[in-house]
């Protein structure tokens, strides 16, 4: 799996994931899902995106957005 579509896949993950807990727990998990938006916001007009960093650390295959 690419980077580009590991990306996608955590931040869907955790956006999910704090939707949930916001539910049952608290409605402060909300701030979560406002962060990894404009994580992915910042790296859309930067390209720069920390955890594609730490993936391609971890040896996964580059794609097209992060290189």
């Amino acid at each position: 799996m690419s980077i580009d579509r590991l990306i996608l896949a955590m931040a869907g993950s955790f956006i999910l994931l704090s939707l949930i807990l916001s539910q049952v727990h608290h409605i402060y998990w909300l701030w979560f899902t406002a962060f990894v938006g404009l994580n992915l916001l910042q790296s859309a007009f930067t390209g720069f995106c920390p955890a594609a960093f730490i993936f391609k650390k971890l040896g996964a295959k580059p794609g097209e957005a992060f290189k």
